[in-house]
């Protein structure tokens, strides 16, 4: 699987690439079919302090999966985001049985 991560308006540090590759790579454990996986992180312009945004869409053949997740930091909308998409990908396993 392909990963790209990219992010908008800020550079990440090494840390926080590791994690998204990390928790990427393993959800290719609840599918073989995922081609690619396209990542954005951005901070928001935002009074609040929930303002970091990460955006996962999974390219699988004829179907994609999408979330996007909004938190404090891009630690917890990686965690999130990833907790969503395995809940998505079962999903999308069971329909096609």
């Amino acid at each position: 699987m392909k990963i790209n991560i990219q992010a908008i308006d800020f550079s990440p540090k090494q840390d926080l690439l590791d994690l998204v590759n990390e928790k990427i790579e393993k959800l290719e454990r609840f599918s073989d079919r995922i081609v690619e996986s396209r990542v954005v992180l951005r901070v928001e312009k935002s009074e609040k302090r929930d303002n970091k945004i990460c955006e996962i869409r999974l390219v699988i053949p004829g179907n994609d999966l999408f979330v996007s997740k909004k938190f404090e930091s891009f630690e917890e909308a990686v965690f999130k985001a990833t907790e969503t998409l395995q809940r998505q990908i079962k999903e999308w396993k069971e329909k096609l049985a």
